[in-house]
């Protein structure tokens, strides 16, 4: 767990978002970037109602940060799911691709 993104802010809006496919990712693989948690949110069950309904993550230096989704992966954790469905922004691909890029 972190307190804050350790990755340079990407400017990616939610329409953005929706471009990158899902792909499954291990929950044991992700860094959370969140230091609280609403246990209102969590028992919600329309929680991601108006919003996406897969996690966001970015890699970054080749760790994955989980940005967006914490209370969806630890409820897939409850029910004890090794693994979610997770769209995930590559920021060392892009970077390596285009070193100057300024995000």
């Amino acid at each position: 767990m972190r307190d804050g993104r350790p990755y340079p802010e990407h400017g990616l809006a939610t329409k953005d978002w929706a471009m990158i496919p899902p792909r499954q990712i291990r929950l044991d693989t992700l860094v959370t970037t969140k230091r609280e948690l609403a246990l209102d949110t969590l028992l919600a069950e329309d929680s991601t109602f108006y919003g996406d309904l897969f996690p966001h993550a970015v890699q970054w230096h080749g760790e994955l940060y989980l940005e967006d989704g914490l209370h969806r992966a630890l409820r897939a954790a409850l029910q004890q799911r090794t693994v979610i469905h997770v769209r995930v922004l590559d920021l060392d691909a892009l970077m390596s691709t285009d070193p100057g890029r300024v995000l």
